[in-house]
Order: C-alpha cells, then structure tokens, then sequence
C-alpha cells in the first residue's frame, strides 16, 4: 500500500456545504496529529523568516526563503507573495528547516512588472487559484521527470492569468492576478463566510458547476483551520469565472466525490528529494495530477486536481514541456 493510499483510507467524506456554485466536502480524518511547525504567514508575522530575491539582479522562478525560526516552516503549493520584483506563488508544498535558508521554486503572477517595490516579500494571504494551481502541478511533475526541476511553464501561466482576468474583467497595469481577487472582492468575502472547518476536518474537496475541481489534505486539522479560507479563495474566484461565464450550475455536485478519492488512491506516484525536508510525492492519472510532501512517512500536505482537457495534454506531452522550458529565457522584461 503506497503512503498516499494509506493515507486516504483514514479519511472519510463529512457532510457537504454549499455556496452558490460551490460544494465543499469535508475530509475527516481518522487520525489526528499535532503540527510540528508554522505556517508561511505565523512565522513572517512573528518576524522570524523572510522571504527575498536570490540576489540583487533577481531570478524569476527562484526565491530565498531564510528561517531564522526554531520551527520547520510549512509553506503551501500556491500560496501568494507579494512585493520585490515581481509577486510569485510557490510551485509545490516545502517545508523549510529551522534555522536554515533554503532555494525556494516559484512562478510568477504579475508579467508586466521587473522592479524592486521592497527587499522582503510578504504574504498576500490568499493562495493561487485552483484551475491554475492544476496546471502548474502537471507540469511541475514534468519538470521533476524529465530533468530534475521543480519549474512551470511560465508562459503558460501568464497566458492563463491574462485570459482569466479578461473574462473576469479584471485589470492591472502590471498584469498581476492580484487584480482578480481585488475586483471580486465582495463576493470571495461571501464564500469565505459561508464555509467553516467541521470537526476533525483536516483536508477538503471541492466541485464547481457540479464538478470535482480537486482537494488539499494535511496532517492535522489544525493546518486545515489555519488555511481554509486560502482554499476556499482559490476555488471560489474559479466558481465565480464560471458564473461570469454563465455556466453556473446546479448547487448539488454531480461527480461522486468518493470516485475522485478512489482515483487519487489508485494513481501513479513518482518520489523525488524536496528542496527543504522530507521528500516530494508527484501523482499522475488519467485526468488527474497533484503532489504530496511526506516526512517519515507522514503525510503533511496533499493536493490532486482533476485536469481539464489542455491541462490533460501538456500533462501528457510533459517532455516536450520539460524540454522548452529548459531553453526558453526566464527574463520577460
């Protein structure tokens, strides 16, 4: 039984909530732990890490992370910084030493700008959304198998920013994604306040328009607390596209979301080292990519997203993807 699948046969369906096109499914967990470590914005808060440019000159798909903490640092696939040169979100889970600066993979979410705006980064306390984050995860997966790299295809997510923030109206003079959740400001607020952590939940699945979208799991449902409403956001500015685009369905999920449990339980696992500790877990299926960071064969973060059918083929063509980035320049500007 691979870690994964051991991990999610502690885990049973809670009752669903629902908002407008949203359905969450809670992911109670059989067994609870306590977490061993801080989240991204307990420790930048408490003053303890930091998060910079490599260097002066900058990298785009490259971060410093400096813990100075006496706590490992959980920081989440997706999850938002802004300022520097240019606001990134991270391209997979890592959990950061104490005491330690580690390299950290990123992309970047903001095309139109090169500048230094700060020296830190802050947290934009909100995490990439969920459509986007899918894609990213394949072709991170196809970074990892081809040639070692934890890397997006940049290009590609700028032209998925670029195409969201058209249909959603959303506009920035420097093409950042923040622009979306700013736009949408009122109506993220009223998803977040329409879903709140069950008992014992330490993990959720969502559904738009009666879809499974996908699911982010932790170790401990303390985590899942903590980050919910970073989740809630990355799904619902997806719900919201699809309203806009007036496909807004039915409240009620029409995937089974135990279907989209037993598909993630039964995918392939790849396992490569992690830039900080543990190891990382890369899932692939048929329409189906994610990731896990364990440690000592635990489970602390795991997401899986149903692709959609151009995610599906980059996913497929990953050596062609892993290839082209390895060639193409990471300086837009």
């Amino acid at each position: 039984m691979s870690t994964i699948t051991e991990c999610l046969s502690q885990v049973r369906l809670g009752e669903p909530q629902v908002h407008r096109n949203l359905v969450l499914f809670p992911l109670i967990a059989e067994k609870i732990a306590e977490p061993h470590y801080l989240l991204l914005d307990e420790a930048l808060a408490q003053g303890c890490a930091r998060v910079t440019e490599v260097s002066e000159s900058g990298s785009v798909p490259e971060l410093s992370f400096i813990n100075e903490c006496d706590r490992p640092v959980l920081l989440l696939d997706g999850e938002e910084l802004v300022g520097a040169k240019q606001n990134r979100i991270l391209n997979l889970t890592v959990m950061a030493p104490a005491h330690k600066s580690i390299i950290i993979p990123v992309s970047c979410v903001e095309a139109g700008r090169w500048r230094a705006e700060s020296a830190d980064f802050s947290s934009a306390k909100r995490a990439h959304y969920a459509t986007g984050r899918a894609s990213k995860a394949a072709h991170v997966s196809a970074s990892l198998r081809n040639s070692g790299t934890r890397r997006s295809d940049q290009s590609a997510v700028w032209r998925d920013i670029s195409e969201k923030s058209a249909r959603m109206q959303a506009h920035s003079g420097s093409e950042a994604a923040a622009a979306m959740y700013q736009q949408h400001r009122a109506s993220l607020d009223d998803f977040l306040q329409a879903f709140q952590p069950a008992e014992e939940q330490a993990g959720a699945m969502f559904a738009v328009n009666g879809r499974i979208v996908g699911l982010d799991l932790f170790d401990s449902p303390e985590t899942l607390s903590s980050l919910l409403g970073k989740l809630v956001e990355s799904y619902a500015l997806d719900a919201i596209d699809a309203m806009q685009a007036g496909s807004e369905g039915a409240a009620t999920a029409t995937d089974d979301p135990q279907v989209m449990l037993d598909d993630t339980a039964k995918a392939a696992v790849e396992r490569f080292p992690s830039v900080g500790e543990g190891e990382d877990l890369r899932l692939h299926g048929e329409r189906l990519t994610g990731g896990a960071l364990v440690k000592e064969d635990r489970v602390i973060h795991f997401c899986a997203f149903r692709l959609q059918v151009r995610d599906n083929a980059a996913d497929q063509e990953g050596s062609r993807f892993a290839r082209a980035s390895q060639r193409r320049s990471w300086w837009r500007h």
